[in-house]
């Protein structure tokens, strides 16, 4: 049951709870409505649950520095390139 058949529970649970007047019986409509509703409460607490599990996290994607070419200097005091030699 996905996230759509949880909330169609939730719904048909909260029309038969309040917004139905008819009495069938041996059936208590208001009791069935609950239990679509608590039934469709658990159902969207599992699908997050396992949802929030499955959820992959990818690094930021790290920018492509290219190197630019050394250019080599008469003085090197070993501050200039980087390398501190």
């Amino acid at each position: 049951m996905g996230l759509g058949g949880c909330i169609i529970l939730i719904a048909v649970g909260a029309i038969l709870t309040f917004a139905t007047d008819w009495h069938m019986s041996g059936v208590n409509l208001d009791l069935v409505g609950v239990i679509f509703m608590a039934v469709g409460l658990i159902g969207l607490a599992t699908f997050s649950g396992i949802a929030r599990r499955r959820r992959v996290v990818m690094p930021p994607a790290t920018p492509i520095v290219e190197e630019e070419p050394h250019h080599h200097h008469a003085h090197r005091d070993g501050y200039n390139d980087g390398y501190g030699v």
